[in-house]
């Protein structure tokens, strides 16, 4: 849902973000070591039958000399062969930072919207011109590509979870569809992400008047109040203050249930311990 809750700030809000981002890398950094086993020497159905002796280690040996990559055979060619989990697993790494992608492009999004009737929270830099009949508006058009590649990227992962069980027995024929979704979604994701970070993230800045409008009209921060007034009474605060169009600092004052200066001292502990 989209109800008022308990504040925070804006350096916790897109700390969420880097944590997830990092999680994302951290998993396509697990993901690296099973792509680099080759099924090389397998022949037909994985036996190798007819590949002479010694073949694929040393063509596998050369080929990690002239890539720098540390390239090794496959410990199972006939599980190798009849399907590709290796790139399944990559697939899903990439869905997976598809997904966190969309959700911060899509927070961002809603905490730019305005400038007037919206959140208004940041301000996004203006790239182009946001609409050819209302003049001044600036699109969020960085998070909306963001949000479509992402979108793509989620149904490739599909495609290529399809085509690898599409395998039968020791064959799978379906590695063309793999490769081409596999290759979209990380040129998708590299662009997308490169475009995000330049024409978005770096000229993305907050407006603290707004931040300090929306802070101040909050009747969520009623919950600082409970540890020393009691769940009832801060309610019945909260209760009124919506009721009669009133701050919360003016409720919980005017009241004659919170002192200033105590109410001032416990929103500032509530932050700080947040």
């Amino acid at each position: 849902h989209l109800m008022d809750a308990t504040p925070l700030t804006l350096g916790q809000e897109w700390s969420g973000y880097a944590a997830m981002l990092a999680a994302a890398m951290t998993d396509l950094a697990h993901v690296q070591p099973v792509l680099h086993e080759l099924t090389l020497g397998g022949t037909a159905v994985g036996s190798g039958i007819n590949a002479p002796p010694g073949f694929a280690d040393e063509v596998i040996a050369r080929l990690a000399a002239e890539t720098g990559l540390p390239l090794r055979p496959v410990a199972n060619r006939f599980a190798a062969q009849g399907a590709h989990d290796a790139l399944v697993r990559l697939s899903a790494a990439l869905r997976t930072l598809a997904g966190s992608l969309f959700k911060i492009a899509n927070d961002i999004r809603l905490l730019a919207s305005g400038p007037r009737c919206g959140l208004a929270e940041l301000q996004l830099p203006a790239n182009e011109p946001g609409s050819s009949i209302m003049p001044g508006k600036v699109n969020p058009t960085q998070c909306e590509a963001l949000t479509m590649l992402a979108l793509q990227v989620m149904g490739n992962d599909m495609a290529v979870t399809l085509g690898n069980a599409s395998g039968w027995l020791e064959m799978n024929v379906y590695k063309p569809l793999i490769i081409h979704n596999l290759l979209q979604s990380l040129r998708l994701l590299a662009d997308g992400m490169t475009s995000f970070g330049r024409y978005l993230v770096e000229g993305c800045r907050p407006d603290p008047e707004r931040l300090a409008q929306w802070l101040e009209a909050s009747l969520m921060r009623v919950t600082a109040l409970t540890p020393h007034i009691g769940y009832e009474r801060a309610a019945a605060i909260a209760r009124h203050a919506h009721e009669n169009g009133l701050t919360l600092r003016e409720a919980a004052t005017g009241f004659g249930q919170v002192a200033e200066a105590d109410f001032s001292r416990w929103l500032a502990e509530a932050q700080r311990r947040g």
